[in-house]
């Protein structure tokens, strides 16, 4: 399957990059017909701080952050993140501050956890959150009501790639998106998909950690 994989640069910064797979795969909520691979951006430090000053630069001189919360692993970006957003030397209205970094816990039924010792992060914070890819909106609509239920204020969501514009009202700043894509991005509900109606097999399960083959 590797051999399949394609570079996709961003537009907004080319050292943002990704890798795509087109065929038939299956996430927790969905069926999808594109696999989008994201190790470069999350594991690189230089493509991580690139994708990191892209994904900043919205919230720079608009927005007060306190706490970034990480999904789908993107702690590499989200450190980055607050020290770009901390950072004395530019003209930031978050200049000198200690972001908190945070990332949450998965129950065993799929609700998101925050302990005891990282609640004073959420509680009456403004949180951002970050996010590697919202295909259908709703693990980033799970985590937002989330952070309501510990008492944060969400004053941001960012992503490398988003198949949504906006979630709870907010705009997802993504530096990747669906027009970006060389193909229409598609995501169907198991008992819709049209290729499990063509009794096309599925080739992989895919995540935040990647695929594996079916």
């Amino acid at each position: 399957m590797e051999e399949r994989l394609r570079d996709i640069r961003s537009t907004r910064n080319p050292k943002a990059r990704i890798k795509i797979m087109e065929g038939h795969f299956a996430t927790t909520h969905s069926h999808v017909n594109i696999y989008i691979d994201m190790s470069t951006v999350k594991c690189r430090h230089n493509n991580a701080r690139e994708t990191a000053k892209t994904l900043a630069a919205k919230y720079v001189s608009t927005t007060p952050i306190d706490t970034i919360i990480c999904m789908d692993g993107t702690e590499v970006i989200a450190t980055f993140m607050a020290e770009i957003l901390s950072d004395n030397s530019v003209l930031s209205i978050n200049a000198g501050k200690n972001i908190s970094v945070v990332t949450p816990e998965f129950g065993s039924g799929g609700q998101i956890i925050f302990r005891d010792n990282n609640q004073r992060m959420i509680k009456n914070m403004q949180v951002l959150l970050l996010s590697a890819s919202a295909t259908t909106g709703k693990t980033i609509s799970q985590a937002v009501e989330c952070i309501n239920y510990y008492g944060g204020r969400v004053c941001g969501i960012a992503a490398i790639f988003s198949a949504v514009k906006q979630s709870h009202g907010l705009e997802v700043n993504a530096i990747f998106n669906g027009g970006d894509l060389p193909v229409k991005y598609e995501a169907y509900s198991p008992l819709d998909c049209p290729y499990c109606k063509k009794n096309v097999r599925i080739e992989a399960v895919v995540n935040s950690f990647g695929y594996s083959k079916v």
